[in-house]
């Protein structure tokens, strides 16, 4: 594991002698981690593996659901429901009692590509990322090519009051991670096939404007695969990007302050690509940042708080 710092800022986040602990492995690659602050544990996706499970200090990492339908990324509502996105064309939510609900699976009328990852608003709303990674054979459930129905890869707004799908962006060409900003003006949306991140004006009726580049997540001659994010309660973003230097820190104005190593190697489905895919805060002061990464999952104590997760 290594820290390094590009910007002395870094080390107001994070020691740069922190220690990282790896708390689960024998997975295929794992993603969509979340933190539940109630009940105290993390539940993540092994996506090729077809199985989500959840982490607990006392019990490890348990089967939570197999098959899990191409679980990838994880949210809780309000409500504190589980809200999954899967590479079998859903969205699902999943209530105290283990029952579960498609909330999203067609936008007028036709069948979603893959939905990927997902953050659940202030007001409820849910809003996700839709691009085509499941439809691909070595990526859907079945292992079948699947063919695309929507001609586009979608930002969608999922509504907590009449449950009505609005397309917010249908110009990304592989839009993946999702993050509101805390005063839920901004929305920031990775493009992994365009290796950046773009911010959006979010407006009083949940519509985003003035579309700009936020961040390359290009360094020298290391190019990402941005992945899952987050951002910290200072405003800084922090990008799962896919590669061997671990997680992307930016400034709130774009500026990468460095990188957050997990030391997880290369895996065989991108060839010189490895390290984390996504990562979510936790912890009873939500200062541990959990990172999945390839075969196992981590975690570290940061020096700053990360967005919580609101359950009301």
């Amino acid at each position: 594991m290594a820290i390094v710092a590009l910007d002395k800022r870094l080390s107001d986040l994070v020691d740069p002698n922190v220690a990282v602990e790896k708390i689960a492995t024998g997975f295929v690659f794992t993603e969509g981690p979340v933190w539940h602050s109630r009940e105290h544990h993390l539940t993540f996706s092994d996506v090729f593996g077809a199985v989500m499970y959840r982490w607990t200090e006392a019990g490890g990492a348990v089967v939570l659901r197999k098959p899990s339908g191409g679980a990838n990324g994880n949210t809780y509502d309000r409500q504190g429901r589980l809200v999954t996105c899967q590479h079998d064309r859903r969205v699902t939510r999943t209530s105290a009692d283990g029952s579960v609900e498609e909330i999203a699976t067609h936008f007028e009328g036709k069948r979603l590509n893959s939905p990927n990852d997902i953050v659940c608003a202030a007001n409820g709303d849910l809003l996700f990322t839709d691009p085509t990674f499941g439809l691909q054979p070595r990526m859907a459930p079945d292992g079948k090519e699947q063919p695309q129905e929507t001609p586009f890869a979608g930002v969608y707004r999922l509504s907590a009051r009449d449950g009505s799908l609005t397309l917010l962006a249908d110009d990304f060409a592989a839009p993946n991670g999702i993050v509101l900003s805390p005063d839920q003006r901004r929305l920031y949306v990775d493009d992994s096939r365009q290796q950046h991140v773009r911010v959006f004006d979010v407006g009083r009726d949940g519509r985003l404007s003035n579309g700009r580049v936020f961040a390359e997540v290009r360094h020298g001659e290391t190019v990402g695969l941005p992945d899952g994010m987050k951002m910290d309660s200072e405003g800084n973003l922090y990008v799962a990007a896919n590669t061997n230097e671990g997680i992307w820190v930016f400034d709130p104005e774009g500026t990468l302050l460095g990188f957050i190593g997990v030391g997880e190697e290369k895996h065989r489905f991108r060839e010189g690509l490895g390290g984390p895919a996504n990562l979510a805060w936790g912890g009873d002061d939500w200062r541990t940042l959990y990172v999945t990464a390839v075969s196992s999952v981590y975690r570290l104590r940061m020096k700053v708080a990360g967005q919580a997760v609101v359950i009301a």
